[in-house]
């Protein structure tokens, strides 16, 4: 019974599952937290590593891992494997500025011209959290940082090197940078690389960092990225969005809903997309696919505000907007609490639309907020299919798929059969399965314990009447 390790480095944790690598029965797990903040020292993630390594008993016994991870940080090597600066994330923002210079100067001037360029040679349209705008920031605000940075990798990169047995030559390992290896997924989220050429672009990294540093291997979605000193073969990895595509078994016709802090909707698709608005970033996917993924800002923490407001739990928010009508007799809710990026309002509020007397009542609120997050979320799907991408299901996933509510909503609004798959570590989940694929020569078909498919018949007048007052809030601009 071989067994693998599938690692989910994310912003706030490290998680590990080991599994059976035919069937993919859980074995053992464990996890570890990481430091707050926008910055972090990579250090900190390799103790999490360790420490959630030791939780769920060790590798003496595993044949292979695979570390999936969180995109866009930035991590800065010298000559000596020794790290420049602690490593930026994907959420700090100070590279704000840079992304929209990047933007002006490829199009002379012009932003929108500036816009295609990006969409066309990368995928995506800079934003502070790619990786590419950080390099700007270092270059301008740095510049000594920036001068000693001989390599630059990505968080899941820069761990699979260390479990490879590299790092600062001054700790006794090998500091070889051109053994950093990553996967397109996580090469794609970028802003220097082509998904649709699969080729790095040195004239990009010229325009920030100054000079074209040591990059990361990219290599094919079963091919490894070397072994650790005790033997396990080492996966290519993956961006942690592509990681939970693998962990629910997403292929070509499949759109992931995940509903957390924020909402992200991506499919599978079987060709790049090139979104010069920037709502639709066109990333790869870690089977040889690619990943189209829209982002909104508001999600779970509007069910949670709702629930606070109504003084429920969230269990007793979902048996209320159950108990109310599909529609919520004409309330809507505009879920724009914090700006909005899908569509890009980042200054908007929410906004609650349709009240009388009648509809202004607990159950109705709770049904409006969750439909509201859905309708919004729909729109991503909409950015989506703008894009040319096929949808033909929705797997949904995170801590907002548990409502019944929310699931009921989606089937509906969405106008789909909606898959639930049962709560787990999907990113780790798919770094397990990658690790099996280079074990076994082909990724196995696990399958997804629990999963219930969810049907409900069409309510397009809800996702209307949502549309017309979101798109009145765009045209205020308020």
């Amino acid at each position: 019974m071989p067994l693998v390790a599938g690692v989910d480095s994310s912003t706030q944790s490290c998680k590990v599952v080991i599994r059976d690598a035919e069937t993919g029965a859980l074995v053992r797990s464990g996890s570890s937290r990481h430091p707050e903040g926008t910055e972090v020292h990579p250090n900190a993630w390799w103790d999490a590593l360790q420490a959630a390594i030791a939780a769920a008993g060790g590798l003496d016994d595993v044949a292979a891992i695979s570390v999936a991870g969180q995109q866009h940080g930035m991590v800065c090597l010298d000559a000596d494997g020794e790290v420049v600066r602690p490593a930026l994330l994907w959420n700090d923002t100070r590279s704000a500025g840079a992304a929209v210079a990047l933007i002006k100067e490829s199009g002379d001037g012009d932003a929108a011209a500036g816009a295609r360029w990006w969409a066309e040679a990368t995928g995506t349209v800079p934003v502070a959290s790619i990786t590419a705008t950080k390099l700007r920031w270092l270059a301008e605000s740095e510049p000594e940082n920036a001068a000693r940075t001989a390599a630059v990798c990505l968080p899941h990169d820069w761990l699979s090197w260390r479990l490879a047995g590299h790092g600062p030559s001054g700790s006794g390992l090998r500091a070889a940078l051109d053994s950093l290896v990553t996967d397109r997924s996580d090469a794609s989220g970028t802003g220097y690389f082509s998904p649709a050429t699969g080729e790095y672009l040195p004239d990009v990294l010229e325009r920030t960092l100054g000079h074209v540093p040591i990059l990361p291997r990219v290599v094919g979605p079963l091919e490894t990225a070397g072994s650790t000193p005790a033997g396990a073969l080492i996966g290519p990895g993956a961006g942690d969005n592509a990681g939970a595509g693998l962990g629910v078994g997403a292929s070509v016709g499949d759109v992931v809903v995940s509903i957390g802090t924020s909402g992200t909707v991506f499919a599978v698709a079987d060709r790049p997309t090139s979104d010069a608005s920037g709502l639709v970033a066109g990333f790869a996917d870690a089977t040889g696919h690619y990943l189209p993924l829209a982002c909104t800002l508001n999600a779970s923490r509007v069910l949670d505000a709702t629930a606070a407001l109504l003084g429920v739990s969230l269990p007793e928010l979902t048996d209320l907007a159950l108990s109310a009508p599909v529609g919520a007799d004409g309330l809507t809710l505009v879920p724009y609490f914090e700006g909005e990026r899908t569509p890009n309002l980042p200054d908007a509020t929410g906004s609650l639309h349709g009240l009388t007397l009648r509809n202004f009542t607990p159950a109705n609120l709770a049904r409006a907020a969750v439909e509201g997050i859905v309708c919004s979320l729909a729109d991503g799907l909409a950015a989506l299919t703008a894009q040319g991408v096929v949808a033909e299901r929705i797997i949904l996933v995170g801590g907002g798929a548990r409502s019944e509510a929310v699931q009921e909503a989606a089937a509906a609004i969405f106008g789909l059969p909606v898959l639930v798959p049962e709560p787990g570590e999907y990113v780790a989940d798919g770094a397990a399965r990658q690790a099996a694929g280079i074990l076994l020569g082909a990724l196995p078909e696990w399958e997804t314990a629990g999963t219930t498919t969810v049907t409900a018949e069409a309510a397009p007048s809800v996702l209307e009447r949502y549309r017309s007052e979101a798109s009145a809030k765009g045209r205020s601009g308020s």
